[in-house]
């Protein structure tokens, strides 16, 4: 397949059909180069990556689930299932954390798209090594105590959840997008 045709066809893998096994030790190491091959404003870095895997998964969910029902005391069973199970799916979850630094001339959005480019690589990067993967957010990406819990510090953020994994099917094409529809030129 020719480079084009694979960004062309690029699609996420949804996390219910991510199984083991998880990327070996050398594909993760080739992901992480990967995602550090960002635009990045000033050479800062402001990124880190945090690997979830094994039983920290289940600890994490069952964390999620706590503070779910802590700041939700009548959310429903079937959400509790979701929260608890939410990082098990894919053997591996890898937390992208946006760190920017104050740099005169980088302002902080620039950073945190870098961050974001950061979980874009991630995602091309297992489908180009046969994987599947799928970048989630949802309201554990948002919730301080939560990010405390990840070790985010105050100025950071969690920009998204990628879990990776060996996809169990052929993941569902959806529609894209007409280019014509979000595209124009400008004429002064």
């Amino acid at each position: 397949m020719q480079p084009f045709d694979q960004l062309i066809q690029r699609h996420s893998t949804p996390s219910r059909l991510l199984a083991e096994p998880g990327p070996t030790p050398e594909q993760l190491e080739q992901l992480l180069t990967l995602a550090m091959r960002v635009p990045d404003h000033g050479a800062l870095t402001p990124w880190r990556i945090l690997a979830i895997a094994g039983d920290a998964r289940l600890r994490l969910g069952e964390f999620v689930r706590q503070r779910g029902v802590e700041v939700n005391p009548a959310q429903s069973e079937g959400a509790q299932t979701k929260d608890r199970e939410r990082f098990t799916r894919a053997p591996l979850v890898l937390g992208v954390i946006a760190s920017p630094v104050d740099r005169p001339g980088v302002p902080a959005i620039e950073q945190i798209l870098s961050a974001g480019a950061v979980c874009f690589n991630l995602l091309q990067g297992a489908q180009a090594l046969g994987l599947g993967a799928q970048w989630l957010t949802g309201w554990p990406c948002y919730d301080p105590a939560i990010a405390s819990h990840l070790g985010v510090r105050e100025h950071e953020h969690v920009v998204g959840f990628i879990h990776i994994g060996t996809p169990t099917q052929v993941a569902p094409e959806r529609p894209r997008p007409d280019p014509a529809a979000h595209f124009s030129i400008w004429h002064g």
